[in-house]
């Protein structure tokens, strides 16, 4: 009877569903918490029947990620149409509030695979608009990259401080941290405490900054610096 059950509920399933609710209950549980087991139980259904649509949990990661990139881009519609500089902080930072638009959202993301092309005609129109702005292909892939890697990155660290927003993680108290290495002799790592675990949202423009300035200075053409 049980497996009767089992497959009578693999019908009512599919890839969409299983996503959906796994995105929702990551805002719960974190990464660590979302087990096959836990979103089976969220859709009251036995956990084998979830292998009908995904192998492991790095399956299901991966068709997450494809899924918030998607949402990422149905959200915030053509993204930059001005310079290449403009579309590249544009890009990233739809990018970083996706992200933090789940808890470990950059975690999740991070070495995920994307599933089927989808993601291929943004990618295709991103690529284009540096091409067109004077870039080899490769060029503009190795910018793109930079900046995707110091967005992910980023997020990240900012995540493992402020898992959602008006949650802090336990052990980041600026203002303990600082007397903290004031006492132990370390005054220069007390006065950078807050420029680490603070006003994320200054650090990461002033990162944007930087790789565009990067960029411009060594993988740009010169017309379009």
């Amino acid at each position: 009877m049980s497996g009767e059950n089992d497959r009578m509920a693999t019908t009512r399933l599919d890839q969409t569903l299983v996503v959906d609710t796994a995105l929702r209950l990551l805002n719960d549980v974190g990464l660590e918490g979302l087990t096959l087991r836990r979103i089976a139980k969220e859709l009251n259904v036995q956990a084998p029947a979830l292998y009908w649509h995904f192998k492991n949990k790095q399956a299901l990661l991966d068709a997450m990620s494809t899924a918030m990139y998607r949402r990422m881009f149905e959200a915030y519609g053509d993204l930059g149409d001005g310079t290449w500089q403009e579309r590249l902080v544009e890009v990233h930072r739809a990018l970083r509030r996706a992200l933090l638009g789940y808890r470990d959202g950059a975690k999740v993301f991070s070495g995920s695979r994307f599933t089927g092309t989808d993601h291929a005609g943004p990618q295709e129109d991103h690529l284009r608009a540096f091409v067109t702005a004077g870039f080899t292909p490769s060029a503009a892939a190795r910018a793109s990259f930079i900046a995707y890697s110091f967005t992910l990155g980023f997020v990240i660290e900012e995540q493992s401080v402020e898992p959602r927003p008006g949650e802090r993680t336990p052990g980041y108290d600026v203002t303990e941290r600082e007397e903290r290495m004031t006492a132990e002799g370390y005054p220069l790592a007390a006065a950078v405490s807050s420029d680490l675990f603070q006003d994320y949202e200054a650090r990461f423009e002033e990162g944007l900054r930087a790789i565009v300035a990067g960029i411009e200075a060594t993988l740009a053409p010169a017309a379009s610096r």
